[in-house]
């Protein structure tokens, strides 16, 4: 037998070597992390953001929460409710109704007693212009705004219907039916209009409406009453409730 190599390595020291550098390393045809860049500025800001709500509602105290809330409603119910219908201007017009209403009982033409209320009728629009005008400056709200506009648009149709029919009916010689008429129509343009007011307006309007009804079916002596009754107690009544619940 031959005699082994002194340079030669042991058998055990070639398996060793052999098992380790032939070990294979594994591959993967999908890539185990995502080559894309990770967003991380969102999560920042998020907290950055929440961070600021939480301070910000430790130094708010919670009244001064309750005045900006209030603030808020205010300044929304300004721009989407017309808030210058005068309360004394609806008590001035109501007086002048009673007036009209006790002098043109007293006549016994009835075109006398139509010129003294249609003559009431312009009156009225006249004042309750005026009124509105002044409430409007005073307390500084816009009185050509979008509610306006749209309280004209509601009321006018009614109107313009009324002074139709106030020429046909007498043309007709059915006088007797012109108080139901008006009380019918004005309060129809009172709720149609109101309904972009204040809440008491429409209100008044069915209180306009179930008036007129009740003159359809009375007697026609008492048409002259139901008129002071409405245009006269009615916008008295509501002229008040407006003036203490709404300023002015």
């Amino acid at each position: 037998m031959q005699a082994r190599s002194s340079t030669s390595p042991p058998a055990n020291v070639l398996c060793t070597a052999k098992y380790l550098t032939l070990a294979l390393q594994p591959r993967y045809s999908i890539p185990m992390f995502d080559p894309r860049p990770h967003r991380a500025r969102r999560f920042r800001r998020s907290a950055e953001h929440s961070a600021a709500e939480h301070t910000f509602a430790e130094k708010s105290p919670t009244p001064d929460l309750v005045e900006d809330l209030r603030f808020i409603r205010d300044t929304m119910e300004r721009s989407s409710a017309f808030t210058a219908v005068s309360g004394w201007g609806q008590v001035l017009l109501g007086s002048t109704a009673l007036a009209a209403a006790a002098l043109a009982a007293r006549q016994a033409s009835l075109f006398t007693w139509l010129r003294i209320w249609l003559a009431e009728g312009i009156l009225a629009v006249a004042i309750g212009l005026l009124f509105c005008t002044w409430k409007a400056n005073r307390r500084g709200l816009p009185l050509f705004s979008g509610p306006a506009r749209k309280v004209a648009l509601g009321l006018a149709p009614p109107l313009v219907a009324g002074a139709f029919l106030t020429f046909l009916l007498f043309r007709a010689g059915l006088q007797s039916a012109l108080p139901a008429t008006w009380l019918l129509l004005y309060g129809a343009g009172i709720m149609t209009g109101g309904s972009f007011s204040v809440r008491i307006v429409p209100v008044m309007g069915v209180c306009f409406m179930l008036l007129g009804g009740l003159a359809v079916l009375a007697p026609t002596a008492w048409g002259n009453w139901f008129l002071a009754a409405g245009f006269g107690g009615l916008h008295i009544l509501f002229g008040l409730l407006i003036a203490r619940r709404h300023g002015g």
